[in-house]
């Protein structure tokens, strides 16, 4: 079709090889970003989803030590299945409660990094299995805690997403016991790929994979209106400046534009 770059989220990391193949053939440059793809055959640019994983485990273990549990129940919002993200992002979990000792009980839902699903899952999971020590959630973070509220669940422990409304409800709560690390996987992400797309077809040798910093914030480092925004809307993530990359992009131009304005 006379494309010389395509930038695209797989939704599955496998399946691109003809695709891969048609655009070595006619030197189009391809840059998965985001979800990536099990192969080594492309550039890709992603954030580095395994240790996401770790980082929030670790995170949910640290502050259960403080409250002197070694021990007990935690809830594991999934992503979407057969995705790469949800898969190395769960692996990183696990592998850390795993080696913790424990014992660890795992309770596994699928919310699909979707608000309104991981607030019913959660809600439902309350329901069944009652109160939980710690909960991780891949993304809905904002449904997720607010399951946790309207079940009168006691404040526990959370880790998640970059979404505004997770990181308001943490600021907001953390002096209850809802002591919260947000990791974001940034929608500028695709701004890094296209850059480098652009640098590809400018003639630059370029790395396989692009590993972009994992931007973070836990419950002692909210400030409002640097990395969260208590006046804007819950869903929309909020880390999507990466300077090293030269991609500058604040939450509040990218909330200022409009479909007439963008």
């Amino acid at each position: 079709q006379g494309y010389d770059a395509i930038v695209t989220i797989a939704v599955s990391p496998e399946g691109f090889d003809r695709v891969i193949r048609l655009a070595d053939r006619n030197n189009v440059v391809i840059v998965p970003f985001d979800n990536i793809l099990d192969t080594d055959k492309v550039m890709m640019v992603n954030e580095d989803q395994y240790a996401m994983g770790r980082q929030w485990a670790e995170f949910v273990l640290g502050e259960l030590k403080k409250d002197g549990k070694t021990s007990g129940k935690i809830l594991e919002v999934r992503g979407l299945p057969g995705n790469s993200v949800d898969r190395d992002r769960s692996k990183g979990i696990h592998d850390v409660l795993d080696a913790a000792g424990g014992p660890w009980e795992i309770v596994q839902v699928v919310g699909n990094w979707d608000d309104g699903t991981a607030q019913k899952v959660t809600a439902d999971a309350i329901a069944v299995h009652g109160t939980f020590d710690a909960m991780i959630t891949q993304g809905g973070s904002t449904g997720m805690v607010r399951a946790m509220m309207d079940a009168g669940h006691p404040m526990v422990p959370v880790a998640g997403e970059s979404e505004n409304g997770f990181r308001k409800l943490i600021a907001e709560h953390s002096g209850d016991g809802l002591r919260g690390l947000s990791i974001g996987q940034s929608p500028g992400l695709v701004a890094i790929a296209i850059k480098a797309a652009l640098s590809a077809l400018g003639g630059n040798v370029m790395p396989q994979l692009i590993s972009v910093p994992l931007p973070s914030a836990d419950y002692t480092q909210l400030e409002a209106g640097k990395n969260y925004w208590p006046d804007l809307t819950d869903n929309f993530f909020t880390v999507n400046e990466f300077p090293p990359c030269g991609v500058n992009i604040t939450a509040t131009e990218i909330m200022a534009k409009t479909a007439d304005n963008n």
